[in-house]
This record gives structure tokens, C-alpha cells and sequence, in this order.
């Protein structure tokens, strides 16, 4: 194999890149994280720098939330060093973390970048990670695209790492949650983030409890559906809200939920999550807590359909009388009659 033949034509103005991190820093860090390194090193060249986040975000057409997340990184891996107000807000930046660097051999400027303050973007203190660590979230990543079938967006690849940096999420609890929502229909990263969310809320932190939580959540979804008569798939988007609104919001038992939904069925002939949530917010405002409620209640609805059947009592009185019958009344003695009419005879 022939060789390449490179040439070298010295400019005055460029940005030198240390050999290390081509070798040892590189390849291990994300495409996004390499442009703000190399953006920093291009801005420590000019005199009298003064950049911003928004400047750097614009510049790469990145989110300020990117650029924050990528210094973050570089910062964890000692190649440059973040100065925090009493605000735990960014306002500078130290380039390079040994004492001496090619750029003090050469006699160039190293004061560091002067960041104005941030307000517009909020995140979670830092976490220490090992170079375990990053090796895991790149697992992680590789098996999302086998799960989703993909390759990932900058979208993605930012919530993954959120799930593993913000939430604390292990990668065999990613690696579940993503298999979880792939298995029931779902690769959206927003639903995948919906779920992830819940889980933290829940204080789920291992495989086993997420697989205890889902297997709960999954026996409440199909049986309100097998309640409604639906078989062979899973609960809808909307049907999911109505049911997290029942068991969360409103904290219904599931023997309650069922009986709406029964209910449901026997009134309109077909399944309806509208119709068996106005029986169910009914029941909400009188009280119901158990199916002995219910019964209750139906006691006192059968009772007043009962009462409001039965006939009214019609009271008669005597009629005055007309104007036909005002006259006196004569009385006959029958017996003085009688004999007189014999004595005639």
C-alpha cells in the first residue's frame, strides 16, 4: 500500500490540538461534546475573548442545555475546569488541568474564557463518572438502536442520558425500560420518557421493582379491557390516561374500575372509557370507597324509582249540587199509602 503524503503549510492563525486528546479523549466522547472542545480551544486564540452559551449554542446549532451538558463532560474528563457562582451558575472557564501545557511552551495567552452568567437553563449537579461509566451509557445507546430499530437521534441519545446522568438510572434499568415500552408498542422516546419519569416518581431504582411495578400496571390495563370485552391488544393512548387518571387521580380499587366498565357494557352495548368514566366521577363525588358503597347506593335509587311509581291516593267529595236538583225534597209515608189504596178497591 502506497503512502499518503501530507504537507504542513504553517499559518499563523490556527488552533493547536494536543496529541493526547486526539489519542486518548477523542474517540471515547460524543461528536456534539468534540465540536465544543474544539470551539473553546478556536476562542482561547483571539485576544480579549468573550464568549456566551447562547454564542456557542448558536454557533453549532446546538440547545444552550447541549453546550452546558458537553463542558460538563469535559470537566469530568480534567480538560477543563468550571467556576460556579453562589448560584451554581457557569461563569467561566479554566482550559487545561496539568501544570504546564503545549500552549505555555509556546508562550501563548491561557487566561481562561470569561462566560457571562446562565439563567435561562437549570441542571442537576454533576455526577462523578468513571471511564466504566461512559463505557456503559455507549452500551446503553447500542442496544436502544437495537430495541427501537434505528439509529438515534441527537433526541434520543439526549434523554437516554438523561435517564442515566439526571435520574440515576442503571443501565440494566434503561436496558428494561426500553425493552419494557418496545414490547407493548411503544418506541416513541417521549413515551419512553413519560414511563422513565414515572419511575423515578415511584422511587423505582432496580429491575426487579420495575418488573413488580409493571406487572401490576400491566394486570390493572387488561383487566379493565378484558372488563370492556377488548382482547389481543394492548390499551391505547387515551385509554392509558383514563386508566392512570382512575388508579392515580382518583384512586379507585381495580374491583371498582371493573364494575363501571361492566356497567358500561350493559348499558350502551359496547365498550366506552367515556361513559365508564361518568359513572365512575359519579361515584367520586358520593364517596364511593368499596362495591358495598355501590350496593348502597343502588339500595336508595331502586327505593326512590319505587316511590315515585307507586299511584297517587285520590280523595272524593261530594259534589255541590246542580242547579237541576234545587228543589225541596217531599218524604212518603209508603204504609198510609198502601191501605188507602186497598180501601179504594
Amino acid at each position: 500500500m502506497n503512502g499518503l503524503t501530507l504537507q504542513n503549510y504553517f499559518q499563523s492563525n490556527i488552533t493547536l490540538i494536543e496529541n493526547e486528546f486526539i489519542d486518548h479523549y477523542m474517540a471515547k466522547a460524543n461528536g456534539e461534546y468534540v465540536k465544543v472542545y474544539l470551539l473553546l480551544l478556536r476562542y482561547m486564540n483571539k485576544a480579549d475573548c468573550t464568549l456566551s452559551i447562547s454564542m456557542m449554542a448558536d454557533c453549532l446549532e446546538n440547545t444552550e442545555g447541549d453546550i452546558i451538558r458537553a463542558l460538563k463532560y469535559w470537566e469530568k474528563t480534567g480538560l477543563l475546569t468550571l467556576k460556579y457562582d453562589s448560584e451554581q451558575k457557569i461563569t467561566g472557564i479554566d482550559l487545561g488541568h496539568r501544570e504546564e501545557t503545549p500552549k505555555e511552551a509556546l508562550g501563548e495567552d491561557v487566561s481562561p474564557v470569561t462566560l457571562p452568567p446562565v439563567t435561562s437553563v437549570k441542571e442537576a449537579p454533576a455526577k462523578e463518572k468513571t471511564s466504566k461509566n461512559r463505557k456503559e451509557l455507549k452500551q446503553i445507546l447500542f442496544i436502544a438502536e437495537q430495541y427501537l430499530g434505528k439509529t438515534l437521534t441527537r433526541t434520543d441519545v439526549d434523554a437516554i442520558a438523561y435517564f442515566y446522568d439526571t435520574l440515576g438510572f442503571s443501565a440494566d434499568l434503561i436496558e428494561y425500560l426500553i425493552e419494557y415500552c418496545v414490547e407493548n408498542g411503544h418506541k416513541s422516546i417521549h413515551y419512553i420518557q413519560k414511563v422513565a419519569l414515572s419511575w423515578a416518581d415511584a422511587q423505582i431504582t432496580t429491575v426487579e421493582q420495575a418488573r413488580s411495578s409493571s406487572a401490576l400496571y400491566n394486570r390493572t390495563c387488561y383487566s379493565i379491557l378484558n372488563a370492556f370485552g377488548i382482547k389481543g391488544r394492548g390499551p391505547a393512548t387515551s385509554e392509558l390516561e383514563y386508566i392512570k387518571k382512575w388508579t392515580e387521580k382518583d384512586g379507585f380499587d381495580l374491583e371498582i374500575i371493573l364494575e363501571a366498565c361492566s356497567r358500561t357494557v350493559l348499558a350502551i352495548h359496547q365498550p366506552s372509557f367515556e361513559y365508564a368514566d361518568k359513572i365512575l366521577q359519579n361515584w367520586l363525588l358520593k364517596k364511593v370507597h368499596s362495591l358495598n358503597d355501590i350496593r348502597i347506593l343502588d339500595s336508595a335509587f331502586e327505593l326512590a324509582k319505587t316511590e315515585k311509581k307507586k299511584p297517587a291516593v285520590k280523595t272524593f267529595s261530594q259534589p255541590a249540587p246542580s242547579k237541576f236538583r234545587n228543589f225541596e225534597e217531599r218524604s212518603y209515608d209508603m204504609d198510609a199509602l198502601t191501605k188507602e189504596l186497598l180501601q179504594t178497591n
